[in-house]
């Protein structure tokens, strides 16, 4: 399956999650794993969160870039279009391109 992640943009321009495990380094190429992290003021929801399409309207595209993923093994979740509409947590994901 193909869908979009917004990932956090380091000024060495290495890439990493947004909010939960910030210090992991996402590099194109390579399949990742979903891992799990309780993380104090986050809501327990393991997985990579995916968009169907490069839209996160709640979130800040400040200091960030969107890259099509492929991934596997997922649960689909239609949100409100205030939250992007149709998203997926993953188990595996691995970034095609930066886009």
């Amino acid at each position: 399956m193909i869908g979009y992640k917004l990932f956090r943009l380091r000024k060495d321009g290495t890439l990493g999650p947004l909010f939960i495990n910030r210090k992991q380094r996402i590099t194109v190429g390579v399949t990742y794993k979903a891992e799990e992290h309780l993380t104090k003021g986050f809501a327990f929801r393991p997985g990579w969160h995916i968009c169907s399409e490069k839209n996160a309207p709640h979130l800040s595209k400040e200091g960030r870039v969107w890259a099509k993923v492929s991934f596997s093994d997922y649960t689909s979740h239609v949100r409100p279009e205030s939250q992007g509409g149709l998203w997926y947590t993953a188990n595996k994901m691995k970034i095609v391109e930066i886009v």
